[in-house]
């Protein structure tokens, strides 16, 4: 099947129900963060609280695009997703997802709130690290690591707990000045439900966390999927086969005779050297595209060098974009960035392109990874969730956790993942609630409200996630690498 023999076609399998287990592992990992308020708050019941949560997570993830996806898969070094050796990028994706996994069940094993965001980025991070200590590597060092993308990803990781942390004592200090009845701030009754008005803010803040998280994290397991994807089957997903040549060309045309425009004597040497790589990439597109008509008569290799010459184009432009130095009329810009990045992804996405502009081109997952994923998800969050929940309700703070303090964090958090989503941000849905709710109890008693211990594991966890993923990740890319040959 798709010209793969057995062999591989069998590692094609495990590999995509290997992406499968870490989206469902995420669901009963991160989700749990979700439904902690509502069920240590009895405004649901168990049961009923994970069904729900599970079904806002397949209708997030349904409608959230691709545009965190791609973020994800920017982070790897572009030879390695134009690797024409199968079984080097077998070893990449088994790689990617061992860590993963592995990370999250143990964390997830000790009751920790530890973040599935940080788990994944570490492990893309730790290939391209083992990328680069390959001996035929041995001269590119770790330029070929996508640094740009890693930083910006990891500013989003590192600031939204700080965010949801602040915004979350602002909010409390607002709801007890304005609030005169006390109820939401006193601890839940045991096995009695919240008054129905407080009992519908928990529901409702559940299910935008719930959404949210299907939106964001959600997009983390497509874009694993679509790594696998490319990997196996670059003939069919190297590029989105379904995408309008002729709008490509368009597009093309609109960047090469903007770009053209652009005076270096203003530029930085590293501004000249992103416009000398932008016309270089939009020249060898050209190339390919001039004689096709469609994307059926492209071949495998061809599909590769657009998909380089895509991802260039894009990087390299909005670097030129966003400079000062460049001599660009505001109209010039924006049409500029609509011939690359395209008009902005609606709301609601099923599937497909992310965007209508050169990005389209690379920027893409089938209707159906998105279901296969968002079912995994949802079926995920079902089961799981014991252990995070007590950690959430009693072992953050000093005091069990108040209705107020429970509402007022998963607002937080809801607001916090739907604004990472928007500008395409991958952020880890368990840091900010759990910062949020170690926000709430600080607003109630001071930092003396906190439990050292617990806030010191969530902390560590924190902290080590990423150097720990990118170890192993290296490690196991490197013996796998060794492994193939």
């Amino acid at each position: 099947m798709f010209g793969l023999d057995p062999t591989l076609f069998f590692l094609l399998f495990f590999c995509l129900f290997a992406a499968c287990a870490f989206e469902f592992v995420n669901g009963f990992h991160d989700t749990a963060n979700a439904v902690a308020t509502v069920i240590y708050t009895h405004s649901l019941k168990p049961t009923q609280a994970v069904v729900w949560s599970g079904t806002m997570n397949f209708l997030g993830l349904l409608t959230g695009g691709v545009g965190v996806t791609m973020s994800i898969i920017g982070l790897l070094p572009t030879e390695l997703l134009i690797d024409s050796n199968v079984y080097h990028s077998m070893a990449m994706a088994l790689a990617l997802l061992l860590t993963a996994i592995i990370w999250n069940l143990g964390t997830w094993y000790f009751g920790i709130p530890a973040s599935s965001s940080h788990t994944l980025i570490g492990s893309i991070i730790g290939i391209g690290v083992g990328h680069s200590l390959l001996p035929e590597n041995a001269n590119m060092g770790t330029s070929s690591i996508n640094w740009d993308k890693v930083i910006e990803i990891s500013q989003a990781l590192l600031l939204s707990p700080l965010f949801g942390f602040a915004l979350a004592i602002v909010l409390m200090y607002i709801l007890k000045k304005s609030i005169k009845n006390k109820e939401i701030f006193k601890e839940p009754k045991k096995n009695s439900p919240p008054p129905l008005w407080i009992r519908s803010i928990l529901i409702t803040t559940c299910t935008l966390v719930s959404f949210f998280h299907g939106r964001n994290d959600g997009q983390k397991g497509i874009g694993l999927v679509m790594v696998i994807l490319i990997a196996f089957l670059p003939g069919y997903f190297a590029v989105n086969t379904t995408l309008d040549l002729q709008m490509v060309k368009e597009s093309l045309t609109t960047v090469q005779s903007i770009s053209a425009k652009i005076d270096t004597i203003p530029l930085s040497e590293k501004e000249r050297e992103s416009l000398k790589k932008l016309k270089h990439a939009s020249d060898d597109l050209s190339v390919i595209l001039v004689p096709s008509l469609n994307t059926d008569q492209l071949t495998t290799t061809q599909k590769f060098d657009i998909r380089k010459a895509a991802l260039a184009i894009n990087k390299n432009s909005k670097k030129l974009i966003e400079s000062e130095s460049v001599t660009l009329s505001d109209g010039d810009k924006k049409a500029m960035k609509k011939a690359t990045q395209g008009d902005k992804a609606p709301f609601i996405s099923f599937g497909g392109s992310s965007s209508t502009g050169m990005a389209g081109v690379t920027d893409f997952a089938p209707a159906w990874v998105m279901w296969m994923v968002a079912l995994s998800l949802g079926l995920g969050t079902m089961i799981g969730w014991k252990r995070i929940v007590i950690t959430i309700g009693e072992k953050i703070g000093k005091d069990h956790l108040t209705y107020a303090q429970g509402a007022s964090a998963e607002l937080i958090a809801s607001i916090t993942i739907g604004l990472a989503t928007a500008y395409k941000w991958p952020v880890s849905t368990t840091h900010v609630l759990s910062s949020g709710i170690a926000g709430t109890m600080v607003a109630s008693r001071g930092i003396k409200n906190l439990q050292g211990g617990t806030v010191k594991t969530i902390v560590m966890a924190w902290i080590l996630t990423l150097p720990v993923t990118i170890i192993l990740s290296t490690t196991l890319f490197v013996l796998l690498r060794w492994i193939v040959g």
